[in-house]
């Protein structure tokens, strides 16, 4: 049996990442992979690069880590609303200013995907880790999409299952003879009504795959309170409370 833990979307918040790693030690396992976004609307972008350049963790570029790595320009998103939309500026102008350039080179390092392939007994199964798409690191798949959508990433990445993050909301999609599709949530910005930070436990068998999230809380209000003693709109730590602010 072999276990590894694929996480996403730490934006910043080394207190959620600091319990999903613990609680990974907890349960033993020793592989973590993470699909990305480890910088913007929390305070600790540097400390939470530093981590996961410290423990060796294998990282995607998500689009907000190449967005800062690059200073690519913000542009308005017509999903988010005109309070959203001022407050992501400010907060990504806030990653902008403060991230190491040093913590901007590892960044602009990072793989835009990982293929795994473990054998378990004589079976090989191969894993597929993007951001949130196979060619497009900034794609929102929900849960609802159409299932041929994630058939076809299947298919196309020749995986038994694809792991994804980018859109903050957890699931597990299993297709018969062809395989899983799941999100496995995000850390430090969940969108999840609960707000806890979520990852996945892979557990690899040789006549089976199983894909499990697992969510656990965080210290969520001393969070919001550095945030907002930071520079970063308060918007984003009435997000994490949960009170009344856009989710998309």
């Amino acid at each position: 049996m072999i276990r590894i833990a694929i996480f996403s979307d730490v934006h910043g918040n080394l207190p959620a990442l600091d319990a999903v790693l613990e609680d990974m030690e907890k349960r033993g396992i020793t592989q973590k992979f993470c699909l990305g976004d480890l910088v913007d609307f929390a305070p600790w972008g540097n400390e939470v690069i530093e981590k996961i350049r410290y423990l060796n963790i294998p990282c995607l570029m998500g689009n907000h880590d190449e967005r800062i790595a690059f200073d690519i320009p913000v542009v308005p998103l017509p999903k988010h609303s005109p309070e959203e939309t001022e407050a992501r500026f400010i907060a990504i102008g806030h990653s902008k200013k403060y991230i190491t350039d040093k913590n901007k080179t590892f960044l602009s390092g990072l793989s835009f995907h990982i293929k795994l392939n473990y054998k378990v007994g004589k079976r090989h199964w191969n894993i597929q880790l993007v951001h949130s798409g196979l060619l497009n690191n900034d794609i929102y798949l929900y849960e609802s999409e159409n299932n041929k959508v994630f058939i076809d990433m299947l298919e196309e990445s020749q995986s038994d299952i694809v792991v994804m993050g980018h859109t903050h909301l957890s699931f597990k999609k299993y297709f018969e003879t062809k395989g899983w599709a799941v999100n496995c949530g995000s850390v430090g910005r969940s969108k999840e009504e609960n707000r806890l930070a979520s990852y996945l436990i892979l557990t690899i068998e040789e006549d089976y795959m199983l894909p499990e999230i697992i969510q656990i809380p965080y210290p969520i209000e001393e969070t919001a309170f550095a945030i907002e003693e930071s520079g970063i709109p308060n918007y984003y730590a009435s997000f994490l409370k949960n009170e009344k602010t856009s989710v998309l």
